[in-house]
């Protein structure tokens, strides 16, 4: 393989010269008013290598991409138990459906999805108040990250609270099930803060570390999951991590993924490499259009699909 450096550095550069961008989400106005010529991606090896390029050390909200964080603290808080509240199915449904949750008894189909999400989210809230609940989110990817200069945005969070509709009716529709403990109002703003979690590539592919390593954390080699749970996580991201697009993530790209609408995406190669790639443009399935074309490079001249059997 060409030096990883370099690589990252040329596909930052085809990036940069790409003629369809895709289109910026509209319906959150922070995000509308992102300049869709940004491109950003960051590489951290197994053997604790970085490698940036483009705008990879930008902040800009990770959205989706956190419910990656929430699912892991949620599993620790009540294990198992989780799996009776959400379900680990592809929805092959749009990230903001309310369809399956009338057939499906108020179960979401899986914890990525955003009516899965607010599941997540309600189990986090336990007992706490709000407050406390965001304030456990900024600490924990505080720490996976090693960087305290990650921040909620909260211009963010207030334009989601305003524009959140459909993810009222979804937390409203689920707790007629009795599938929410907390008020919706108070579920959602702790939901919204999540996704207003501004990272940057560099920070966002050193949170993601414990996935790569089994579950531990490289810098402190204390585990954060165990390896059976994070290889569950990986499997939710790759099955559930694009939505209805996470078929044709697999097939072209072949990584555990994560995606968000600010244009984000968390790639996962276990024992590896954490991957974070960042455009903010959008294909018609709400996933970032340059960041999946920029992943599917990687792979190509790496090898680094879980599929390719040079990477085991």
């Amino acid at each position: 393989m060409a030096d990883l450096a370099a690589i990252i550095d040329d596909i930052a550069a085809e990036m940069a010269d790409a003629p369809d961008r895709g289109t910026v989400a509209s319906y959150i106005p922070p995000l509308a008013a992102v300049d869709p010529r940004r491109f950003g991606i960051a590489v951290v090896t197994a053997d604790g290598r970085e490698c940036i390029a483009g705008d990879g050390d930008m902040a800009f909200s990770i959205q989706s991409v956190s419910k990656v964080f929430a699912l892991t603290l949620a599993l620790g808080a009540v294990g198992d138990q989780l799996w009776r509240r959400v379900g680990v199915e592809p929805s092959g449904s749009a990230f903001n459906s309310v369809v399956q949750l009338e057939s499906e008894h108020g179960i979401p189909r899986n914890p990525f999805i955003n009516a899965g999400a607010i599941v997540v989210t309600d189990i986090l809230l336990g007992h706490h108040e709000p407050r406390e609940a965001i304030g456990e989110m900024l600490r924990f990817v505080r720490m996976l990250a090693g960087d305290d200069a990650i921040y909620i945005d909260e211009a963010v969070a207030r334009a989601e609270q305003d524009t959140g509709f459909r993810n009222m009716a979804l937390a409203n529709y689920m707790r007629s099930f009795g599938n929410l403990d907390q008020a919706a109002e108070r579920v959602l703003g702790v939901y919204f803060h999540h996704c207003a979690l501004a990272m940057s590539c560099r920070q966002l592919a050193r949170a993601g570390r414990f996935l790569m390593a089994g579950g531990r954390n490289p810098d402190t080699g204390h585990n954060i999951v165990s390896a059976r749970r994070a290889r569950r996580i990986n499997a939710l991201m790759l099955t559930c991590g694009h939505y209805d697009g996470s078929g044709e993530f697999a097939f072209r790209v072949g990584m555990a993924g994560k995606s968000g609408v600010g244009g984000g995406i968390l790639a996962v190669v276990p024992g590896i490499a954490s991957i974070a790639v960042w455009s903010p443009g959008l294909n018609e399935r709400g996933n970032s259009q340059l960041g999946t074309l920029a992943l599917e490079r990687l792979v190509q001249r790496t090898g680094w699909s879980i599929f390719d059997p040079r990477v085991f």
